[in-house]
């Protein structure tokens, strides 16, 4: 894997950490919706560079916050 992309994933992994941050002290419904959505997207862009699957990834992570 090329140092950019390696940079990028690892770049890509803290917006989510940060976004889950964020996810966690919501006051409104509409912040949570917010935050979930951008999660979703980073995963889907982190399995991009991954290689994977971006639909299982973000569908991973919605249900990992859904139970928290």
């Amino acid at each position: 894997m090329s140092d950019v992309r390696e940079l990028l994933i690892r770049g890509s992994e803290k917006v989510i950490g940060h976004y889950r941050l964020l996810l966690a002290s919501v006051k409104t419904e509409s912040e949570r919706q917010l935050y979930r959505s951008r999660i979703e997207c980073e995963h889907r862009l982190l399995a991009e560079l991954q290689g994977g699957s971006p639909d299982r990834s973000a569908a991973y992570d919605v249900a990992q916050e859904r139970a928290a």
